[in-house]
């Protein structure tokens, strides 16, 4: 038939290769240029390391410092009755136990100081008749007495029992309001005794350490997707 041998050499014909198959190969290969060049600059890689670990760090430190007021809101006993404080001596095992107690506090060498962005003042003033136990009372504000001084101090106290020197981080600024107003340091195995704190009034502490951990757990999750090897 007419135009059958001209349609089967067409068929044997064999077919050109693909334009696309020909990029592709192309694209597979290894670029020696691309390969010679030195390694891109990451300087801000470097700032987000060393500001995830600082957040890191100092977020657990705020969360360990937190832990002694955690404890204590978290437990549901009435405070322990101390009877006469100038006969008591605290024991470890009395460390941040919620305590009730009766007596007299030193006037002479009290302290008088502030804590950041409270109206109220505090003054820590030592037990008559004991050498280790300190109390510390809040004294409201007296716009007519800024200088307190007609404040008389109670002579019954309900509070935390703590070792002076783990105070936590809210106690942090007392040594220096000690040596400011110009006393002794207070003794390595001073007891203090926070009057007017409470398992209630420190339950917002659970919510701060548990804040502080969330932030903990974000840049930790963070530095090890950074410092993770790229695939391949």
């Amino acid at each position: 038939m007419p135009g059958t041998k001209a349609e089967t050499l067409c068929l044997n014909q064999p077919a050109p290769m693909d334009d696309r198959d020909n990029r592709d190969d192309r694209s597979e290969a290894p670029d020696a240029d691309l390969e010679a060049l030195p390694p891109p600059r990451r300087p801000w890689r470097k700032l987000t390391l060393v500001v995830m670990g600082t957040t890191l760090l100092g977020s657990l430190g705020l969360a360990a410092s937190l832990s002694g007021e955690v404890a204590f809101s978290l437990s549901t006993q009435p405070p322990r009755g101390l009877g006469e404080l100038s006969a008591f001596s605290p024991r470890t095992v009395d460390k941040n136990a919620y305590v009730q107690g009766e007596g007299e506090l030193e006037v002479k060498g009290a302290i008088a100081y502030r804590r950041p962005l409270e109206g109220d003042s505090y003054r820590l003033s030592r037990v008559n008749g004991a050498d280790k136990l300190w109390v510390q009372v809040r004294v409201p504000r007296d716009d007519d007495d800024p200088y307190h001084k007609r404040f008389v101090p109670p002579a019954s106290f309900v509070g935390r029992l703590v070792p002076a020197t783990q105070g936590g981080i809210r106690l942090s600024q007392l040594g220096s309001a000690i040596s400011e107003a110009g006393r002794p340091p207070l003794p390595e195995d001073a007891w203090l005794l926070i009057d007017g704190e409470a398992p209630a009034t420190t339950r917002w502490t659970v919510g701060v350490v548990a804040l502080l951990l969330g932030f903990a757990a974000f840049n930790l999750f963070g530095l090890q997707r950074l410092l993770r090897p790229a695939a391949g």
